[in-house]
């Protein structure tokens, strides 16, 4: 059964072969038969169709007579003779008379016949110069285009395997001819798709609508090679009859454009990625935000993998040392980030963890030279100095890690960390323009984490600094009971204004005092601690308010800054009086039971440190159970809302009765501070009651 398959595959192929061509068709080739006397005795349709003269009108008749002008005859029967005698073929071209008494050049090839009987016969086959020349020319031109053209030029049959591929092709293909021939697309070049395309061709072949510059990629010397890019287009041929003959490929090489389109679109990327860089990195004066909104931006644009770990010196406020010299350095990871689900992650060091790497490892060479580390293609080597330990270098390979860069964070001179990078889904290698990006964006983001970690430190600092110079808690005093609060800013630069202290006085009395520096940061919590420490003298003396404010508005006009303003109280428990001063600040609320709390109608004065301004003093009478409570700005003061709105709402809370001095602060600062607010509050409340009631 298979010998029969095999002949009836090989008898179908002879078939499609022997097919007739329709150039003969084309050519409209006439054959004319002429005995020894010259006379025409066959005579074919295409004869008449050259000649005009019909079967019936030329058989018979002397050919020469027929179809030679008078002035031709005696030549042709010359060479007829010729041709009869010798049994030599003549050719060449001859002017022949049309039935419409017209003359055309026609083309001869005449040959002499002989029959089974010795009888002689001349057979000529001619057509028309005009339409044979067009058609050589035709030839020669499709020829010397296909040889010498600058496109890739083949012909595959209708089985789609080639059968012609020109000099242009071999050189783009990087295949000699002979090893196209009789191959399909797909078995020929291994590179390309070859399915997709014999799909497209069978599309052309069956509707004879061509497809024009297809875009076709590849590497033709696999993974590692440089992508090249083709323009191809597919034609049906066909022969004049309309039979399909089978497909034609012209194949431009458009590599150089394709890679410089490439290199554009990388360009944009990069142009992209540092512009979402400048919106999106550093948005807070947080490093661990900071930190990880840097992986987000590096995360897919540039890697599949991405880790940010900072040097822990430099998180400690110190520069790191011994790395220089060749040792360790210690890191904490910040942030980790990968473009999709991946144990990979495992491999890296959990954000706040302290890691220690050797001064083998890519990171710590990173850090220790300032410069970037490029691995463009991952070795096994290379996974163990990547990777903190052989376990997390075996999740690495097995993620298909095969690219990684290290760079530094450098922030005015000092490396404070570093940016990992790796690629295992995303195939092309970091290259040199890929460090430069990587580069660009972590000098911004280390500029992001150093002002991040200065305004940190600044504001450990500053918060430090003031809460060591107020009260650690509340006093015990005759005829009061005390409570107080100090909330710091969210900004480092806004601590360290507000302050308040509670003073023994002579005679059982206690001044109860509250003030806000006019400024911010270090400095304003250092003018606080001086003007704070400058009123604990004053009330030694048992000064009257007044005059105690009128002595720090002298020692305020020294200090820098040197405007607060501030409210001094001495509340005497025998006479159940405060005598009150103010310097510019707010009014003291009364809270008294049964009435709505009420602003003291107080002189405002003018700040401390303005100079030769007189203070007035009051006296205020208290009940059992009043109490004062006295706030800085911080508490009422927002951006959005009007001051008398917030007074209002502060007077609506103290007018809800509660029994704890300690929750009327904690409700007070909850209800009226927001996450976001950029001042410090103080807060100070004291109630009165009978001084036996002192244990």
């Amino acid at each position: 059964m298979d010998a029969i398959g095999s002949s009836r595959g090989a008898a179908a192929a002879v078939n499609r072969e022997s097919e007739p061509s329709g150039l003969l068709d084309a050519l409209a080739v006439a054959a004319v038969m002429l005995d020894a006397e010259g006379r025409i005795r066959l005579w074919s349709p295409q004869a008449e169709e050259l000649f005009g003269w019909s079967a019936q009108e030329a058989l018979g008749r002397s050919a020469a007579r027929l179809l030679v002008a008078p002035e031709n005859v005696d030549l042709v029967v010359e060479l007829f003779a010729q041709v009869m005698a010798s049994g030599e073929t003549w050719a060449g071209v001859f002017p022949v008379r049309g039935k419409d008494g017209s003359t055309r050049l026609v083309e001869f090839r005449n040959m002499r016949l002989l029959d089974k009987h010795g009888a002689v016969y001349a057979l000529g086959i001619a057509t028309d110069q005009t339409l044979l020349r067009e058609v050589e020319r035709d030839l020669a031109l499709s020829v010397r285009l296909v040889a010498q053209s600058p496109i890739g030029l083949a012909v595959l049959n209708t089985d789609l395997r080639y059968v012609m591929v020109n000099p242009a092709l071999e050189q783009i293909n990087a295949l000699p001819a002979e090893q196209h021939i009789g191959r399909s697309v797909g078995e020929a070049l291994p590179f390309l798709d070859g399915d997709a395309i014999a799909v497209t061709m069978r599309q052309v072949l069956s509707t004879g609508i061509p497809v024009l510059n297809e875009f076709t990629i590849g590497r033709p010397g696999g993974a590692t090679d440089t992508e090249h890019a083709w323009s191809v287009s597919y034609y049906r041929l066909e022969d004049p009859s309309g039979r399909v003959l089978g497909l034609a490929i012209s194949v431009v090489d458009v590599s150089e454009q394709h890679q410089a389109s490439q290199e554009a679109a990388r360009a944009r990327r990069r142009l992209a990625l540092i512009a979402d860089a400048s919106t999106t990195v550093g948005t807070t004066l947080d490093v661990e935000q900071t930190a990880h909104e840097l992986a987000e931006v590096v995360v897919p644009g540039l890697a599949d993998l991405a880790a940010v770990d900072i040097l822990d010196a430099v998180l400690q406020g110190r520069r790191q040392t011994n790395h220089l010299a060749g040792g360790p350095a210690l890191f904490r990871a910040l942030a980790v980030r990968a473009a999709y689900s991946t144990n990979a992650l495992h491999a890296a060091d959990t954000p706040g963890q302290i890691a220690s790497y050797a001064a083998d490892r890519y990171i710590t060479q990173c850090v220790t030279s300032g410069r970037p580390v490029l691995v463009e293609h991952v070795s096994e080597e290379d996974l163990q100095r990547i990777a903190p330990d052989p376990e997390s270098a075996r999740l690495l390979a097995r993620a298909g890690l095969h690219s990684y860069m290290a760079v530094p964070l450098i922030a005015r001179g000092e490396v404070l960390g570093a940016l990992d990078l790796g690629r295992a889904r995303n195939m092309a290698p970091f290259s040199r323009d890929d460090v430069v990006l990587a580069g660009e964006l972590a000098a911004r983001a280390a500029v992001s984490i150093d002002n991040a970690r200065s305004y940190q430190s600044e504001r450990r600092t500053a918060l430090t600094l003031q809460r060591h110079l107020l009260p650690p808690r509340p006093p015990r005093r005759p005829g009061l009971e005390i409570a107080y609060r100090y909330e710091p800013a969210q900004s480092a630069s806004e601590i360290g204004g507000d302050w308040f202290d509670t003073i023994p006085v002579a005679g059982d009395k206690t001044a109860l005092v509250i003030g806000d520096v006019m400024g911010s940061g270090i400095n304003a919590a250092a003018t606080m601690g001086q003007l704070r420490t400058a009123t604990r003298t004053l009330a030694d003396l048992d000064l009257a308010p007044a005059e105690v404010l009128r002595h720090l508005d002298h020692t305020a006009a020294e200090l820098d800054p040197g405007f607060a303003t501030c409210i001094y109280a001495v509340y005497d428990p025998y006479r159940s009086e405060c005598r009150i001063a103010v310097a510019g600040h707010l009014p003291p609320i009364l809270v008294r039971a049964g009435l709505r709390p009420e602003l003291l109608d107080l002189p405002s004065g003018t700040p401390l440190g303005v100079g030769d301004v007189a203070f007035t003093e009051t006296t205020v009478k208290l009940e059992t159970g009043d109490q004062l409570v006295l706030y800085t700005d911080g508490l009422i003061e927002t951006r959005s809302d009007a001051i008398d709105t917030r007074i209002n709402t502060l007077l609506g809370l103290l007018a809800e009765p509660r029994v704890s001095l300690d929750d009327t602060c904690d409700h007070l600062l909850a209800a009226l501070r927001d996450r976001e607010d950029h001042d410090d509050v103080a807060l100070l409340i004291f109630r009165t009651r009978p001084p036996e009631a002192e244990e």
